[in-house]
């Protein structure tokens, strides 16, 4: 991806929580400034670049819990239009501290308009599934170990269940009993056939992360052999890569962002980034159109306002990029679809995992039970 050149009136605008009392947090703000741009002494900068290149701390103020908010502007020519440039202003050294957390980040709309956002977005997958006025439902192809026949036919239940979306778990890769391209076609020539019987669609999301060679040859795979969709962990992969997929117009399909070893970046109390940013504002900044994250009281740690936060910067008006769908999962079972529901809205995909595999009366009437309490 080639390099991009920002005008000197771009800014990336970033807000950190730290340590108190007031003192205290000016140091820390002065030195996130600082540590952020060229990690060195001030006074290695003469006086006059010390305003071009530096971070300027804007505002600093007490929220309710005794630490502070640092407002930290940072001039846009600092960057070159890649992820990792961004990363590294927002928090690369700061990471390293443990006493500071990375709430959120806004940019002007010249610094903005250089990043794709979602392809497709919430409207977009609405469209593709033929669902305007509920919740979409996914579900999920596994566990590790069985064949791509087997899945093939547990893709024929969800659909027949009446499951909006379908996606690989991502333990699925390329196993010797499990090849890749086998899965792929199997499932998405099921997921085809079963939702030309129902008369509606069905979108399949194919795991395909890896290095960046290796999404491209699976992206374009996955898209010949009939998947609709491209799953991708940038966790593990880097979001820079999710970016570049997104941007391949020969590819051109809905993404989903997996959260796999995302959480390791989750503020726990010792520093790092709030849940919206890992969660909202990067998948939804490299293009993905839904992001998946753990719903609060599941398995996972996740606070009620943490994953309503999520939910909304995913889908709130940011400058020229679509919204992006949040998508929710963790042992979600069909008493949880109101609770979920009423905090979260209407525009949320609820993942559902291996409890529907479990079900005594089989995966379709599981499925139908869900669409039951969804008001269908």
């Amino acid at each position: 991806m080639s390099s991009t050149v920002y005008s000197s009136s771009e800014f990336l605008t970033a807000i950190y929580e730290v340590d108190g009392p007031e003192s205290l947090a000016r140091r820390t703000a002065e030195r996130i400034c600082v540590d952020q741009t060229i990690e060195a002494e001030r006074n290695l900068l003469p006086h006059s670049l010390q305003s071009m290149i530096l971070g300027h701390l804007e505002d600093l103020r007490a929220n309710a819990g005794g630490r502070f908010h640092a407002t930290i502007r940072f001039r846009g020519d600092l960057l070159s239009g890649e992820c990792s440039d961004v990363l590294n202003v927002l928090f690369g050294t700061s990471s390293l501290r443990g006493d500071v957390t990375l709430l959120s980040f806004t940019m002007t709309s010249g610094l903005l308009a250089s990043w794709p956002g979602p392809r497709f977005g919430i409207d977009g997958l609405r469209q593709a599934v033929g669902v305007s006025h509920r919740p979409l439902l996914c579900a999920v192809l596994k566990p590790l170990g069985r064949t791509p026949q087997e899945l093939a036919e547990l893709a024929v239940q969800f659909v027949e269940g009446g499951v909006d979306l379908i996606k690989d778990d991502q333990s699925l890769v390329d196993q010797r009993w499990c090849r890749f391209k086998d899965r792929v076609s199997l499932c998405a020539e099921a997921v085809a056939g079963a939702t030309t019987s129902r008369g509606r669609p069905c979108l399949y999301f194919a795991h395909i992360s890896g290095s960046l060679d290796t999404m491209r040859r699976r992206a374009a795979q996955a898209k010949n052999l009939g998947a609709s969709g491209l799953l991708v962990a940038p966790g593990l992969t880097g979001f820079d890569a999710l970016r570049t997929l997104r941007a391949d117009d020969e590819i051109a399909l809905p993404i989903a962002s997996h959260p796999s070893l995302l959480g390791t970046l989750v503020d726990r109390g010792g520093g790092g980034l709030a849940s919206p940013v890992v969660y909202g504002f990067l998948p939804r900044l490299v293009g993905s159109d839904l992001s998946i994250y753990p719903a609060f009281d599941s398995d996972y740690p996740m606070s009620p306002q943490d994953c309503v936060s999520v939910a909304d910067h995913c889908r709130q008006p940011w400058g020229c990029l679509r919204s992006m769908m949040p998508a929710v999962g963790g042992r979600i079972g069909p008493e949880r679809l109101v609770e979920l529901g009423s905090a979260l809205g209407k525009d949320m995909i609820f993942v559902l995992g291996s409890r529907i595999q479990q079900s005594p009366g089989g995966v379709v009437a599981a499925m139908k039970e869900f669409h039951r309490v969804l008001g269908e």
